[in-house]
């Protein structure tokens, strides 16, 4: 207390001009319109900059919560999408959208995923308790990712596009040539599409898309574009140099999907008995 008694007294002179200068300004501020709109106007400007830092704040520790909600919204479009490709809707439904569901998807979190091994897989956050299965397809808004091969309860693990296992039925966009995407392990941004007809129309730059031949993937997944290609040793088909369109190093949130009519699509496959 005596420190402050004697600063008080050490500078009274400079106190005194402080006090008698907000006054002052007080005063003026009171008397005058324009000098009070003035100020008001000023204040609001460094209370609105602050606001905005604290909501900036605010907005950057909630983005997990953000980013989980805009991945539910996204699932859900995605599922109306890959749906209207499939089926017709009656237009004289006129409450909702009312049509046969083909495909379902569900949002999950990549826990895990290796890129630099000749066999890769993910771990995502969803298994059975989440009515995952085996088999189920895996993409990002980018792309395929690969195949649930295996499940527990919480997670499951998912066999990679870069993996020496992988098989995809994959096509050219343009056109209905198909084949099949594997990897022959060199980089992680490229796959190959081989068996391609020689007598399709390759061209650099095509889209590699999702050839819809399998109750895996629906028709039309991206999955990358041409990067070159070449005839195999064979002489019949092409080998084509995919460059994928994920960056496969940095997968967080992907899409798991489910084909609602597998069951009944893999009973007719199945070979008869005579």
């Amino acid at each position: 207390m005596q420190q402050i008694i004697n600063f008080v007294l050490r500078n009274k002179t400079f106190l005194v001009f402080l006090l008698l200068f907000g006054l002052s300004l007080f005063f003026t501020i009171q008397s005058h319109s324009y000098h009070k709109s003035k100020f008001v106007n000023s204040s609001n400007m460094v209370t609105g900059s602050v606001y905005q830092v604290a909501n900036g704040i605010g907005q950057y520790f909630n983005l997990a919560d953000e980013n989980k909600a805009l991945l539910e919204e996204n699932r859900m479009l995605k599922t109306i999408v890959h749906n209207l490709k499939l089926d017709t809707i009656k237009l004289s439904v006129t409450d909702s959208l009312k049509f046969n569901s083909s495909y379902k998807f569900r949002s999950a979190e990549v826990y895990k995923n290796s890129y630099s091994q000749t066999t890769n897989y993910l771990t995502i956050n969803k298994g059975k308790k989440d009515s995952i299965k085996v088999d189920y397809g895996v993409i990002t808004s980018q792309g395929i990712v690969g195949i649930v091969e295996n499940t527990s309860r919480n997670f499951s693990s998912v066999l990679s596009i870069l993996n020496t296992r992988s098989r995809i039925n994959a096509q050219l966009k343009k056109t209905n040539h198909i084949g099949s995407l594997v990897w022959n392990t060199e980089s992680a941004e490229f796959a190959q599409l081989i068996d391609i007809s020689k007598f399709a129309p390759v061209a650099i730059g095509d889209t590699i898309v999702t050839g819809g031949q399998s109750t895996i993937f629906p028709k039309g997944v991206l999955i990358g574009t041409v990067n070159s290609f070449k005839i195999d040793t064979g002489g019949d088909s092409y080998i084509v140099n995919v460059k994928l369109f994920n960056d496969m190093t940095n997968i967080g949130h992907v899409y798991v999907i489910e084909n609602l009519k597998a069951t009944e699509i893999k009973s007719l496959q199945k070979p008869k008995d005579d």
